[in-house]
């Protein structure tokens, strides 16, 4: 957010005046001219100018005199960095530039290609905008230049190039590229470069003789330069190795083809691993077997050039393995390692992709890195792309992959569910792999319930990761459980804190408890015994040890002060939005078995949720919609779970807490329960149905004049109503019941008490949906077919309101009956 004086700025910026502006322009073009070298006046004015063509998502039309100047000056070589950054801000903010021009301009300069592909790059409408800015940089890449510096440009511009355009360059300008960084990589000096003299009294020749670059250990590197390398000074073909490093995965990614590898290099990789599998996790290969590796790795000169690329950056990639196993002497190195860790293995992955041969070469030293690595959780994310490598390709190699996933998939979730970075890339490793880990990795599923613990701690930042995440981890026998696991999401995050808190006290500050005391706070419950078989449930690390808990509603209870922590409340949020991802694709593999479990979770856990504000309300929206979808998918429901909706239906406590879900299950009752739908719907199922309900109807209307009316909603009476005469139309016996109910609400409907407490809509729409509903059932034959339409009726039914209003047949019936009864009358 910006402070108070910067959105004054800003506000000032948006609102300038354009006569105001064109001074302004005039003023900087004076500075710009007047000034060979540009003071702090210049500096503030260009700092104005670049507010005010950023301030908002217009692009600004910069007078031509002044966008000539400030192009020159890009291109100029005597201005210091900060001028050229703010000139190259102001370019990029206005209205499209000639990219000819700017292209034009590099050649006399080289160092400010960088800024200039930058406003290209920006500007740019398609390839041919930006194939000068490539050319000229392709150019300079074959002929150095004196400065020696454009080659350091270069590279960063180039891999902005090719994610921009990839087919930019030509199969030539490809192999030049490759060429090179073949060059930067393999043979860069092992001195380090010369430092900068102090001009001191000793500084002299014997201060300047060449010093060796060393390993992070202080040893002498004894092989070629990596980034891994450590010295004091640098030269320009080091820094060119570090620079090709840092582009190499994207270039293999654009431009490496397929592998055309001879069998008999495949044959001799193969080779080499069966003998490294008999030997140490260190991989001390018999030195027969290198020397037919040096003799291979030799004759890569004569491969083209992408894939002696290939090879030299696998060899590359399989030195910085080795230097990570050396003791860095700084915090700093170590970092380095782990990252040169990530990216040596996720560029041998992509190598292996291309060339399987180069499998069997890669896994020793792959295994032996994660059997050093395993151990350790600081190195937790260098673990994924050993995870990935696994994936990818064990089953070619024959090589258990079990340990590696139950590491990623067991322990990290457990152990790191608070690490934010950990938790992005472990998700985006899931995402990337759902198919193959949802068929080939048996502990992907189960592991759900680890799975979610970043997502618990994690909530606003991987929902959307999640939604996409959620149908991989879904199938018939984790469907269920994996329900009560989202409904339950904010009892875990409550836990995780708690684990998290505890585990901060020291081993001496912990006391024995007394079982029979009061639990003071939510974390002295996690540290009791008596309390630990619930957050163990909680916090379980696999599937299939239950679907939920019978002591959930102590849980519950323990956890309410935590009910208004920030990350509860964010984690509860994100619920209802997963929970329709759930039911949207549970219904594409649920058998009629599994459709009437998760109906009855719906009832069962609608009395058993986390006590969140507004948590609750949202649920049961959820609940109800998807209720009624597993009811049209399979209309049986309601006669097999029959005991379960009229407990839930015969009781009032319901109406009141919740309102939604009660109003939805008795219009699926009416709906639903009919020998259309089941042949066992029964007379006597519909009898008890209808007396349950009538049991309700007829305690909403007994109010007492000394007390004020239950404050029910008039739909839901509505509801009542309407699904009582449904089942009378059904069970023609019980038609002068339900009409006597009727006749009783239109009299409660009346009452003074109700008036006061109803508007007079509501009372009208009770009263009129009552007296039709009396006139539609003294024709039951038409009632009947009024109230019950065809299962299979495609047309629509015409509702004034969502699940509770008649269609308008019934309105055209009731004005006939009333039509016939005033002419009998007046007969």
């Amino acid at each position: 957010m910006y402070s108070t004086g910067n959105e004054s700025l800003v506000k000032q910026a948006r609102e300038i005046q354009d006569e105001e502006l064109h001074k302004f322009y005039g003023r900087i073009s004076k500075l710009l001219n007047a000034n060979r070298d540009h003071g702090n006046e210049t500096i503030d004015s260009l700092q104005r100018l670049n507010l005010i063509v950023s301030a908002t998502k217009y692009a600004k039309t910069l007078p031509p005199d002044l966008k000539k100047k400030l192009q020159t000056l890009l291109l100029s070589k005597t201005h210091p960095e900060q001028i050229q950054v703010l000139f190259t801000s102001i370019l990029r903010e206005s209205l499209p530039l000639s990219t000819q021009e700017l292209s034009d301009g590099l050649a006399q300069d080289t160092r400010s290609s960088s800024y200039v592909a930058a406003v290209v790059l920006s500007q740019a409408a398609n390839k041919d905008d930006v194939a000068p800015v490539c050319q000229h940089l392709l150019k300079h890449l074959e002929s150095r230049q004196p400065d020696g510096q454009i080659c350091k440009h270069t590279l960063p511009i180039l891999t902005k190039l090719i994610s921009y355009s990839p087919e930019i360059l030509t199969e030539d300008q490809v192999n030049l590229v490759s060429r090179k960084l073949v060059d930067w990589l393999r043979y860069a000096s092992l001195q380090q470069g010369a430092s900068m003299s102090t001009g001191g009294f000793f500084s002299g020749p014997r201060t300047r003789q060449p010093v060796p670059v060393t390993e992070v250990d202080g040893a002498v590197a004894g092989d070629f330069f990596t980034v891994l390398c450590v010295g004091h000074s640098f030269g320009e073909d080091q820094w060119m190795n570090m620079y090709a490093f840092s582009m190499i995965r994207k270039w293999l990614l654009t431009y490496d083809a397929e592998g055309t590898s001879g069998g008999e290099s495949a044959h001799l990789s193969q080779i080499q691993f069966m003998l490294s599998q008999l030997q140490d996790d260190r991989s001390e290969v018999d030195s027969s077997v290198v020397s037919m590796v040096s003799a291979t790795s030799s004759s890569s000169r004569l491969l083209p050039p992408k894939e002696r690329l290939r090879e030299k950056a696998f060899e590359y990639c399989h030195r910085l393995i080795e230097q990570s196993d050396r003791k860095a002497m700084k915090r700093t190195d170590t970092e380095l390692q782990k990252a040169c860790i990530v990216e040596a293995v996720t560029i041998m992955d992509i190598i292996c992709k291309e060339d399987p041969s180069y499998v069997y070469r890669a896994f020793p030293s792959v295994k032996a890195l994660y059997g050093r690595l395993s151990g350790e959780l600081a190195y937790a994310r260098a673990l994924i792309p050993i995870a990935q490598f696994y994936l990818n390709h064990s089953e070619m190699a024959a090589v258990d992959s079990e340990a590696v996933f139950r590491q990623l998939f067991s322990r990290f979730p457990s152990e790191l569910f608070n690490e934010p970075a950990l938790a992005y890339e472990f998700v985006q490793f899931c995402r990337a792999n759902m198919a193959v880990l949802e068929d080939g990795v048996a502990l992907y599923r189960q592991s759900f319930p680890n799975i979610f613990k970043f997502l618990a701690w994690t909530s606003p930042a991987l929902v959307a990761d999640y939604m996409e995440l959620l149908p991989s981890l879904m199938c018939p026998d984790t469907a269920v459980e994996i329900l009560h696991s989202l409904l339950d999401l904010p009892c875990l995050a409550a836990t995780l804190d708690l684990q998290q808190r505890s585990a901060s006290y020291q081993a001496s500050e912990r006391v024995l408890w007394d079982h029979g005391s009061k639990v003071a706070s939510a974390l002295e419950a996690f540290r009791q015994p008596s309390y630990r078989g619930l957050f163990l449930y909680i916090l379980r690390p696999e599937a299939g040890s239950g679907d939920t808990i019978d002591r959930l509603k102590m849980l519950h209870e323990v956890l309410s002060e935590m009910a208004a922590s920030p990350r509860v409340v964010q984690c509860a949020q994100v619920v209802p939005v997963l929970l329709h991802v759930f039911f949207n694709n549970v219904t594409k593999f649920a058998d009629e078995k599994l459709i009437n479990q998760l109906a009855l979770v719906l009832l069962e856990r609608s009395s058993l949720l986390y006590n969140i504000k507004q948590f609750k309300i949202e649920l049961f929206r959820v609940f109800s919609t998807h209720i009624r979808t597993l009811c049209k998918l399979h209309p049986s429901l309601i006669v097999n779970q029959s005991r379960e909706l009229l407990d839930f239906a015969g009781s009032t406590a319901n109406i009141y807490s919740k309102e939604e879900l009660y109003t939805n299950v008795v219009w699926l009752i009416g709906e639903y329960l009919s020998v259309v739908h089941d042949p066992r719907c029964s007379v006597e199922l519909i009898t008890t149905f209808f007396e349950g309900l009538e049991a309700v109807l007829f305690e909403i209307t007994q109010v007492r004049q000394s007390v004020s009316p239950p404050s029910y909603p008039p739909r839901v009476l509505t509801v009542l109503m309407t699904t009582l005469s449904k089942l009378a139309s059904r069970s023609q016996d019980l038609i002068p019941r339900v009409s006597l109910s009727l006749s009783k609400l239109c009299n409660f409907a009346r009452s003074r008490l109700v008036l006061a407490s109803y508007s007079e809509e509501d009372t009208e729409e009770i009263i009129t949906r009552a007296h039709e509903l009396t006139n539609l059932l003294k024709l039951p034959s038409v009632a009947q077919f009024v109230l019950a339409p065809a299962a299979l009726g495609e047309s629509p039914r015409w509702h004034r309101d969502t699940n509770a209003s008649l269609p308008r047949a019934m309105r055209t019936i009731s004005g006939l009956l009333h039509k016939q009864s005033s002419f009998q009358q007046s007969g």
